[in-house]
């Protein structure tokens, strides 16, 4: 188990439970080192004192809040833990929200909260059954790190978690970025639906959430720690800059969603709705057409004399030039 990062009590209402924070996920990217090219030296990030030019050790290193750029106003750590908030040493519930509720792009780390002793034990499993059967999320205000923050707790599987929040005024407006009003077909609407229908899954598991990138990355040491060639990277299929056909590009997507699921991709493509032609410009439908036809027959037959004249055949349509 990862050591605790942090201890406190989660509180709620009157009741306290005691708590350790420790981390909920792991990261497990490839870390790389700078070096010196000419003779593969370590390069290495020295904390120096600009004004003796000098470095300086852990122990001689404070924070401070810069006034002007010759006025500092120390902070200690000490001060910081004795700041006359409730939350600096729990994290307070506020209320209790539907899950639903939350822009996903608030929520941040995960952090398992374990209860500290067996005394904690009951008013943890008391809060934890309550947030499953409730199936409603707690807000919550804590502090660390020098900052009051905003956390999300939430039940997973027998633990509780403690999701980092952010205040509404870190997140940015996106109104700027919204492209300009557009129309979209229905039939292309229930295209996208069915192409989603394709693609729906019961869960997250399978090689598509694989991180290859990693695997990758380790098969390119591995390759030249034995001096040999890395491997080739896979072909990549042309695909055009820009979709002209939406209708066109859905039914295809459809058909390759198959594919690799191994179902016919070709056979059902057809459920798909398709875009209503319409005729080309300076083109008449053909039931007009035929009207037109028996209307002129009937003309003919009237204005006919005996002699009748040769029919004029229509001319002969001359090859486009390459």
């Amino acid at each position: 188990m990862p050591r605790s990062i942090w201890s406190g009590a989660i509180s709620f209402g009157l009741v306290t439970v005691p708590i350790h924070v420790v981390g909920a996920t792991e990261d497990h990217s490839i870390r790389f080192h700078r070096y010196h090219l000419a003779d593969q030296g370590r390069i290495r990030t020295r904390k120096v004192c600009e004004l003796e030019d000098r470095e300086v050790r852990a122990d001689e290193i404070g924070k401070g809040y810069e006034l002007t750029r010759t006025q500092i106003v120390p902070v200690t750590d000490e001060d910081l833990r004795e700041l006359p908030l409730p939350t600096a040493k729990a994290i307070e519930i506020v209320a209790f929200v539907p899950l639903g509720s939350v822009d996903p792009i608030r929520i941040g780390d995960g952090y398992y909260l374990q209860p500290d002793g067996q005394v904690a034990a009951k008013p943890y499993e008391l809060l934890r059954q309550a947030l499953a059967r409730s199936s409603k999320v707690a807000v919550a205000k804590y502090a660390w790190s020098g900052r009051e923050r905003l956390g999300l707790l939430r039940v997973r599987d027998e633990a509780i978690v403690l999701h980092a929040m952010r205040w509404p005024d870190e997140v940015r407006d996106p109104s700027s970025l919204t492209p300009p009003p557009v129309e979209v077909a229905e039939e292309e609407i229930e295209g996208a639906l069915a192409l989603m229908d394709t693609m729906t899954r019961d869960d997250l598991e399978g090689d598509e959430f694989r991180d290859t990138y990693t695997d990758a990355v380790a098969d390119l040491i591995e390759a030249k720690r034995e001096h040999r060639a890395p491997p080739a990277a896979p072909e990549q299929e042309e695909r055009p800059g820009q979709v002209l056909d939406l209708m066109a590009a859905l039914q295809e997507s459809v058909s390759q969603a198959k594919e690799s699921r191994g179902e016919d991709g070709h056979a059902e493509v057809h459920e798909l709705p398709g875009p209503k032609k319409k005729p080309a410009a300076g083109k008449t439908p053909a039931r007009k057409t035929a009207a037109k036809k028996t209307a002129s027959k009937a003309t003919t037959a009237k204005a006919t004399t005996a002699k009748k004249a040769p029919a004029r055949k229509p001319p002969a349509r001359k090859p486009r030039s390459a």
